[in-house]
């Protein structure tokens, strides 16, 4: 086994203590501290607008085919990323610059002990010989890499005290009197190292007790995240009255997650907001969807159960099920593969988040399936229901509305991520529901009966670089009334460039987006309650946004957005809307 093996056994285990392992201490603190967003980020919909949920996930390209589907038992936090940046691990604020200085950092600016050192001979052929390494096929340590002194103390401790367990023991012929001369020379010329290993220890010890006496429970995780921002909005009349004033809104978010068997998880989601009356797109202000914003959620100030999930891992923990009673929709099971599905930290917009094909259906309650097919293919399935809880409607094939969606998502390649998805929705009235576009998309060009609605959706992240993430999807929904054989067809599309650690800064993200919201783009076989009219333009929505990060916990977003031709109609005035949005999580 050559030295690299020998820094993943010895230095792992006990060399850990001043590095790697606090590490870990700290990503266990800051999942106990911040368990709030992770694959399914739901939030109370516009109460004026569903039941349903807004902002629900976001999906990097590691995040889908890297890492398992199994729901870990306590991380909350798996996909909270947004998918090309998310890198801000910020340095542990209780290390001073002596505990910097210590730090492994395998060949590093500390004196190094040669392959050539008496030392490293002495220390290799005690290992050897006492079998300190274990678990390799010939249980020795080997190589011509230099280690730090660190390094070489770590292992030496490991030796120290296999060698004492076989002396109390008094295991005969085992710790001969030349080795144990050896071992004194040894703990003599790396005394220090050894006293300082011992001591970031003991202070990993004490982080660790202070951690397990603070945490909120041993089986139940705490977390929230609160948004608070300024936004103004002006333009437009038509539509609406082009009249707004700028606004200060908050939505809060309470998480409590716990696990039974390790590869589950029960979660339960508290939420507040005071954005009411529909924010901007009310009709004494702008009077269009296309103005809602990611955040906005309105409870008039009450607390709400947003969210209720159990989910848990079979098959070899190759597909993770999901049962949601209380804030469903398809984007809960079904990835929406966009960069900037992150309440708090994505798009400002509502329509720049992701397809609109995955707010389909304004649903209550819902389940789903996701499984692993291999390392490049996902299956996803869901299934989701409005007015779950009403008994007239009931929840399997309720008549008030219902809807499923499957999609398969691949990685062709190790820098690109693509997903194509399928939903059928049953609606009473026609409508999709989707608060995205027009309003005459969204109705479906008014048919207001029965309908069948068929949609079909196209995603795609690529990563050209490390720091440069192109991300684009594309949607076409068909709505049939069989009563009448009205049919209606729109579509939407966006494509979107995110940069990363912007000047240098970690974390940092500036993105840019254009596209079209959801445009009716022909009507068959029936006039609706718009009287005939029809949008006789194409609405286009620009957007900007940059996410400063503060640190881990802390970020400011100052963004801005146009909509031209809002409502697809050409005498409708260009609206625009800015935001500066600031969100903590603790």
């Amino acid at each position: 086994m050559n030295a690299k093996y020998f820094l993943s056994a010895i230095s792992i285990l006990l060399l850990a203590a001043p590095s790697a392992l606090a590490e870990v201490i700290d990503e266990l603190a800051a999942i106990h501290d911040s368990p709030i967003l992770e694959e399914s980020q739901q939030l109370p919909e516009i109460s004026q607008l569903s039941r349903g949920a807004i902002s629900e996930n976001n999906h990097s390209l590691e995040s889908e085919f890297l890492s398992q589907p199994t729901p870990p038992a306590a991380d909350v936090g798996e996909n909270e990323a947004i998918a090309q940046v998310d890198s801000n691990d910020e340095p542990d604020d209780n290390n001073s610059p002596d505990d910097e200085s210590e730090r492994v950092t395998s060949v590093s600016e500390l004196s190094d002990v040669q392959t050539s050192d008496w030392a490293y001979q002495a220390l290799r052929n005690l290992v050897e010989k006492y079998g300190i390494i274990s678990g390799y096929p010939d249980e020795t340590f080997q190589g011509n890499r230099t280690l730090t002194r660190y390094e070489f103390a770590a292992a030496l401790d490991a030796t120290i005290k296999k060698i004492e367990q076989l002396v109390t023991a008094n295991v005969e012929d085992k710790a001969k009197q030349q080795d144990l001369e050896t071992l004194r020379k040894l703990q003599e010329q790396f005394a220090s190292e050894l006293t300082a290993l011992q001591g970031r220890v003991d202070k990993l010890e004490g982080r660790t007790d202070y951690l397990e006496n603070h945490q909120f429970s041993t089986t139940v995780i705490l977390g929230g995240e609160a948004i608070f921002a300024a936004a103004n909005a002006f333009g437009g009349g038509p539509p609406g009255t082009g009249k707004a004033n700028t606004v200060l809104n908050y939505l809060t978010r309470l998480q409590i997650v716990a696990s039974f068997t390790g590869k589950d998880r029960l979660r339960m989601e508290l939420a507040g907001g005071n954005f009411d009356n529909l924010g901007f797109a009310s009709p004494d202000a702008l009077n269009t969807n296309t103005v809602l914003l990611s955040y906005q959620a309105g409870t008039n100030n009450n607390i709400q159960l947003a969210m209720a999930e159990y989910r848990f891992a079979a098959f070899g923990d190759r597909a993770v099920f999901t049962f949601r009673p209380v804030g469903f929709s398809l984007s809960s099971v079904l990835s929406a593969n966009s960069p900037y599905f992150d309440t708090g930290r994505g798009s400002i917009s509502r329509f720049g988040e992701a397809n609109p094909v995955f707010k389909i259906g304004a649903l209550d309650a819902g389940f789903g399936m996701d499984l692993l097919l291999g390392n490049r293919a996902r299956l996803q399935v869901a299934y989701g229901t409005r007015r779950t809880n009403n008994s007239d409607d009931g929840f399997i094939f309720g008549k008030n509305a219902h809807a499923t969606g499957i999609q398969f998502l691949l990685l062709p390649g190790n820098s690109v991520l693509t997903g194509i998805s399928y939903v059928y929705n049953y609606s009473p009235d026609g409508r999709l529901n989707t608060f995205t576009g027009s309003a005459i998309a969204d109705a479906s060009g008014f048919i207001d009966q029965r309908s069948n609605i068929h949609a079909l959706s196209g995603t795609l992240q690529w990563r050209i670089s490390p720091k440069l993430t192109f991300a684009t999807w594309g949607g076409i929904v068909g709505t049939y009334a069989a009563a009448t054989q009205a049919f209606a067809v729109s579509t939407n599309y966006m494509f979107s460039l995110g940069i990363s650690d912007p000047f240098g800064r970690r974390g940092d993200l500036l993105a840019l987006m254009v596209g079209q919201p959801p445009r009716l783009i022909r009507v068959l076989g029936f006039v609706g309650a718009n009287g005939g009219l029809l949008e006789d333009s194409s609405s286009f929505h620009l957007e900007t946004f940059y996410r400063l990060t503060v640190n881990n916990r802390i970020s400011i977003t100052p963004g801005f957005f146009m909509v031209t031709n809002p409502g697809n109609i050409e005498n409708n005035k260009t609206i625009y809307v800015g935001v500066l949005r600031t969100t903590f999580r603790f």
